[in-house]
């Protein structure tokens, strides 16, 4: 019997209860996984409140590690004790243990602890997503990171930085400032109030960054755009401060001559072959030591409580559930 959080309906944290589940045998080309470690992400939230569509099971979450238990037919590759971790669809990661698809799992190298993992292998496979195949970002580009202490922050300006990139990271408070140097920001940007675009003109000497990340939303994107050299890119993939207003063509050019990106992870990893090139190359850097990844466990009957945590933006690093 699997222990589960469920949604009972769109809405708040107290719409995820704790249940229980039978599960099927693994069927043609699945795995059952025995889950040690569950990443909480953004998009768990935006599952919960209706932005995004759960499937019928209602149970959220996009990323695991675990221990391989049993096997369906036609698997290859993989045998029943193999640890391994997974990201992506079909959602349902906040499970004690689950089926799913044996493609979607890949094989962890020792050295990487199951709760590393777990609290940022989506968040690395996104980083990789924004450095390489939004915009090739290399020794010499200037990148605006915002939220920089937060999990996927650190880790974009930690690659970012290990890259040769110049990262100006925006934080909302001084203890946070502190966590964004350490990943390696070279210049931080302090306040939630802060008037980011004038500091981002100020340190690039008028000319902008080449690309900005934007995973707040709400009335910031708009901010964004300002922070922008002529054909640079503003990729958009977030909305922690609330929807996001309609972006009016004319602000992006011909003036300023802007390229505006909505990228999904989820649609990047739904590419099998993208994924698997995405994630071998996450785990290479977890291994290499370039991502370095802090994360704060909660019990998964405590998933309510994780996510308040992260919507309130009282956590910096990443989020995992203890099953």
């Amino acid at each position: 019997m699997a222990v589960i959080v469920r949604l009972k309906a769109p809405g708040g944290v107290e719409q995820l209860e704790l249940a229980s589940a039978d599960l099927p045998p693994p069927g043609c080309g699945e795995i059952r996984l025995q889950q040690t470690a569950i990443g909480v992400n953004s998009i768990d939230i935006y599952q919960r409140i209706g932005l995004y569509a759960l499937s019928p099971e209602r149970i959220p979450g996009v990323e695991a590690v675990g221990i391989v238990a049993a096997l369906g037919s036609e698997v290859a590759g993989l045998a029943v004790g193999d640890r391994v971790a997974y990201a992506g669809a079909p959602v349902g990661a906040y499970a004690s243990e689950r089926n799913l698809p044996s493609w979607r799992c890949l094989k962890l190298p020792a050295s990487l602890p199951d709760e590393a993992v777990a609290a940022a292998f989506v968040k690395s496979i996104t980083a990789d997503m924004l450095l390489s195949r939004v915009f090739p970002v290399g020794r010499g580009t200037t990148i605006l990171v915002h939220s920089a202490a937060g999990g996927l922050g650190q880790l974009l300006t930690r690659w970012a930085s290990a890259l040769g990139a110049v990262v100006i990271g925006t934080v909302g408070s001084l203890a946070k400032a502190e966590i964004a140097r350490a990943a390696g920001a070279r210049h931080v940007i302090v306040g939630r109030d802060a008037d980011f675009a004038a500091a981002v003109a100020d340190l690039t000497t008028g000319r902008g960054v080449d690309v900005a990340y934007d995973g707040v939303g709400g009335m910031t994107l708009q901010k964004t755009l300002g922070c922008v050299r002529p054909f640079g890119v503003v990729a958009s993939m977030g909305q922690s401060a609330g929807p996001i207003p309609p972006v009016d063509v004319h602000d992006l050019g011909p003036r300023r001559s802007l390229m505006l990106a909505r990228p999904s992870v989820m649609a990047h990893m739904n590419d099998a072959d993208m994924y698997r090139r995405s994630a071998a190359r996450a785990l290479a850097a977890m291994v290499d030591g370039v991502l370095q990844v802090t994360g704060k466990a909660y019990s998964l009957r405590d998933a309510a409580l994780a996510q308040a945590d992260l919507e309130a933006g009282r956590t910096t690093g990443a989020l995992y559930l203890r099953p």
